[in-house]
């Protein structure tokens, strides 16, 4: 029987909230740790049987549950970031000019080069788009965790 391994409390509260959230966004269905299991033998049946027939398959030929989970943790928070057309249930908050300009001039350092020189707005406005993103999914999570407990 295949399981999960969380190191801690925390972090299997995470993964919780993360599904809760994925659900809520209408990527997944079932939001249990079992339905992550689910989907991961589904998945591996899939990349199965693309190998039996001669196709490629990227990454792994099978994942292990705790790396499946990462896995789709991983691809939630990026179909966010990314304002995926999968989302079919958020209303995303509008970012203007003015909040991504002081985003890049609170956090100059992101956008430094090794060298020293810096990368100008125009270079960084995607950039800055998926960090402010990347704030707001985090900040989904933190008020799903606070219901959690």
């Amino acid at each position: 029987m295949k399981s999960f391994y969380f190191t801690s409390d925390e972090q299997k509260q995470y993964a919780l909230a993360c599904l809760k959230f994925a659900k809520r966004l209408g990527l997944i269905d079932d939001d249990s740790l079992e339905g992550v299991a689910k989907r991961c033998d589904s998945e591996n049946e899939r990349r199965l049987k693309s190998l039996e027939s001669g196709e490629i398959v990227y990454g792994l030929k099978e994942f292990t549950l705790p790396v499946y989970l990462d896995y789709e943790l991983t691809r939630f928070k990026l179909d966010f970031v990314s304002q995926s057309s999968k989302i079919k249930s958020y209303q995303f908050k509008p970012i203007d000019n003015k909040e991504l300009k002081a985003y890049f001039k609170d956090n100059k350092d992101l956008f430094t080069r090794y060298s020293g020189d810096k990368f100008r707005f125009k270079e960084s406005k995607t950039v800055i788009h998926k960090k402010i993103r990347e704030e707001q999914y985090d900040d989904e999570i933190k008020a799903i965790l606070c219901q959690l407990s």
